[in-house]
């Protein structure tokens, strides 16, 4: 095992042989609280979970999953809900798009970032949960 150091973007890494060097400075940095956002866990706790809109959103899935749950026995209601989440996570694209232009309007911060992780996490992966419960029950 050796140990040399590679040059990157001006910074001094030392580098194992076998491992690949890691650009400390590709990693981004929350302007909030000013970590590094390395995993889905550092990226929620970056998030500033107080502001109305997020609070908003998570009324609106807590609804979603009582409506998932109080209405199990009555499948043409759940095929229509599970139509419309489809629905909405189908168009979660788009709403990121118009978000990331509209955010100064509605947030504090800009989460909505190109690649859509924000919006995946918050907003598409608690739907999904709700379809998949869904598909199981029936």
């Amino acid at each position: 095992f050796t140990i040399s150091f590679a040059k990157s973007n001006e910074l001094v890494f030392p580098k194992m042989s076998g491992q690949k060097v890691k650009n400390i400075s590709s990693v981004p940095v929350d302007g909030f609280s000013n970590i590094r956002v390395t995993s889905t866990w550092t990226f929620l706790q970056s998030v500033e979970w107080s502001e109305p809109w997020l609070i908003g959103l998570l009324v609106f899935h807590l609804l979603c999953f009582a409506f998932t749950v109080f209405t199990c026995k009555h499948y043409r209601l759940q095929i229509f809900h599970f139509l419309l989440m489809v629905t909405m996570v189908y168009s979660a694209e788009y709403l990121n798009e118009l978000a990331a232009m509209n955010w100064r309007s509605f947030s504090k911060f800009q989460y909505f970032d190109s690649k859509g992780m924000f919006i995946s996490l918050v907003f598409s992966v608690p739907l999904l949960f709700n379809t998949i419960i869904i598909v199981v029950r029936l």
